[in-house]
């Protein structure tokens, strides 16, 4: 039987010398492995009590929605700062060469919900960090993130401490 790994490609040497790159969008362009790596993320979710889904932009779209959908959730959408039409709630964070500022729509997340986290890679924890201070910021208890791909070797664990972090492949390195 084929696990998500076999389906996840890896291209050497990109985007730079030294890198391997992991392609889930070979995961994604398959039936199967679609299938696979939605209900697997979703397997994560057994035995947690929830009541939204967040999904950060924009391969979190791709998992987190599914998700929502089989687990009967709502699903919310966490954005690039300017991309969203009604009141929003922001958080700025650092990137290794600048900053960035993501956001979700103020009505979206209400205060004392339970939300799952979910994004594609699990790399330095930046980006999920920010998601979590931003949908604590309106009230809300993370209570989970999932990942489809973690890159151990850049430590994002250590940046989300204190979370309960799941991620269905993990490679050793960065």
């Amino acid at each position: 039987m084929k696990q998500v790994k076999d389906y996840v490609r890896t291209i050497p040497n990109f985007p730079e010398e030294g890198i391997m790159f992991r392609d889930i969008t070979t995961v994604v362009a398959d039936a199967d492995g679609l299938k696979l790596a939605v209900d697997e993320m979703t397997k994560c979710l057994d035995g947690i009590e929830f009541d939204a889904i967040v999904g950060l932009e924009s391969r979190g779209f791709i998992f987190g929605m599914p998700m929502a959908y089989n687990t009967h959730k709502p699903f919310v959408l966490v954005r690039k700062k300017g991309k969203l039409p009604r009141e929003t709630v922001s958080v700025k964070y650092d990137l290794e060469y600048g900053s960035a500022e993501i956001e979700v729509h103020k009505e979206d997340i209400k205060p004392g919900e339970r939300v799952v986290l979910v994004d594609d890679l699990l790399a330095t924890g930046g980006t999920m960090s920010a998601a979590a201070e931003l949908v604590e910021k309106l009230g809300a208890k993370v209570v989970k993130m999932v990942f489809l791909l973690e890159l151990s070797g850049l430590e994002g664990r250590k940046k989300l401490e204190g979370y309960d972090v799941s991620a269905v492949v993990s490679y050793e390195g960065k």
